[in-house]
């Protein structure tokens, strides 16, 4: 027998970093996706299309999600996954999360569990742990919900309403960087300043509902300056680095409301809002640069999962 299933990638608009020590957070669901197939075997193997054999050990977060599961539910971890992906690691789109999120729904299916999307939550934080050394949860939640959720650790994800559909701008910086570095880099500066980071973290909750409500009236300009402020914090505690300010700042240059960093930040992809029309001019004008940018619709469907 065999199961599949697709999650989407995310996009965080406020309250990256800041959402592990209790701030509030906004992400959204965007349709860069990752599926997962699964089927019995005589052996656990995996492989993925972003994975090089050599590079093998970057699998065992989905090995622990197998092997969590197969405890848990009483079946053989014994099968044989295969991971497609449209995702580039290491660009602070939550590709691990959308894979892990994706495992656990494929074996949800295969073996007739029907787990909601909580419990695919919890089950992939088991791997994300092991990538992120102190993940906050909202990857998960929102590749595992869809749409826009505003989060906060210890709360289930409240959805952030999204009449008709709306445009974000995402441009890659052109590095790759590991989200545990930078948490433990944002970590020593809460460290040695204590009360202005929890100052700090207050503001970008406060940032982040406001956020919310601008997505949900569809106020782009209100939006973009929100970033902007989101941006400067970052780059105050330690997040964003030069190549992340150009793109940011070039974005601005360009007719962008507003760009920030999204993920972790220390290279990875800008998320930006621009006015209506003005997205593709701005795409083929970073292309003559050399920069690599999309365009995503919001919201977008949670994972899915199917007898394949």
């Amino acid at each position: 027998m065999r199961a599949a299933a697709e999650s989407p990638s995310k996009a965080i608009v406020s309250g990256e970093h800041f959402v592990v020590h209790g701030a509030w957070a906004l992400a959204a669901a965007i349709d860069r996706k990752v599926r997962v197939e699964v089927s019995d075997s005589d052996r656990l193997t995996i492989a993925s299309d972003r994975v090089r054999s050599r590079d093998s050990a970057r699998l065992r977060p989905l090995e622990t999600v197998v092997r969590a599961m197969a405890r848990e539910y009483s079946f053989s971890p014994n099968v044989s996954v295969s991971v497609r992906s449209d995702v580039r690691p290491g660009t602070g789109l939550g590709s691990s999360a959308s894979c892990l999120v994706a495992l656990a729904a494929a074996l949800s299916a295969l073996h007739s569990l029907g787990l909601g999307k909580a419990e695919l939550v919890r089950l992939s934080m088991e791997g994300e742990r092991e990538v992120h050394g102190r993940p906050s949860g909202i990857d998960p939640a929102v590749c595992a919900y869809g749409g826009v959720i505003l989060f906060r650790q210890g709360r289930a994800p409240t959805r952030v309403a999204v009449p008709g559909s709306r445009s974000l701008l995402l441009a890659y910086s052109g590095k790759q960087r590991r989200t545990r570095d930078l948490v433990e880099r944002v970590s020593r500066f809460r460290e040695g300043n204590p009360r202005l980071f929890e100052s700090l973290g207050r503001s970008v909750s406060e940032v982040s509902r406001a956020s919310a409500g601008m997505v949900s009236s569809n106020d782009l300009q209100g939006l973009g300056r929100l970033m902007n402020l989101n941006q400067a914090v970052l780059s105050a505690v330690g997040a964003s680095d030069r190549a992340l300010d150009a793109v940011a700042g070039l974005l601005l240059e360009l007719g962008a409301y507003g760009a920030k960093l999204t993920g972790a930040g220390g290279g990875g992809c800008v998320l930006a809002v621009a006015p209506e029309g003005k997205e593709k001019s701005i795409i083929s004008d970073l292309g003559g640069r050399g920069i690599e940018s999309f365009l995503t619709t919001i919201p977008v469907g949670g994972v899915r999962s199917w007898l394949a």
